[in-house]
């Protein structure tokens, strides 16, 4: 009994090639020049908030509404924060990315079906 694909050749992708595309790289280096910046922020907000907890505990503890004190809303703006930078990329991933992405996809498969 012959297995699936017995007898045929598969076709084989040169990962690296790609790897090393004009176009490929170029989709790298677009992606990484907005989530570097956005990771760097992220991280320094982050920093803030923490170090503020840990330094400047007279601020975080005053209370502003109620109980509810500086540290309670920069935890909040913490997770408010991470939701906005997640929502900006996936509607920059969308517009910038992902076409871009799709057209490599596009062309690979395209060359694949031409080499069969």
């Amino acid at each position: 009994m012959e297995g699936i694909g017995a007898g045929a050749s598969t076709p084989r992708i040169d990962y690296l090639a790609i790897e090393n595309s004009r176009e490929f790289r170029r989709l790298r280096r677009t992606q990484r020049r907005f989530v570097l910046p956005m990771v760097i922020i992220g991280l320094i907000w982050y920093i803030v908030y923490v170090l503020a907890a840990s330094w400047a505990t007279g601020f975080m503890s005053t209370k502003v509404i109620g109980n509810v004190n500086w540290a309670v809303l920069f935890g909040l703006a913490q997770i408010v924060t991470t939701f906005v930078i997640t929502q900006v990329y996936v509607s920059y991933a969308g517009r910038r990315l992902d076409p871009e992405a799709t057209r490599i996809r596009n062309k690979i498969e395209a060359e694949l079906e031409a080499s069969q």
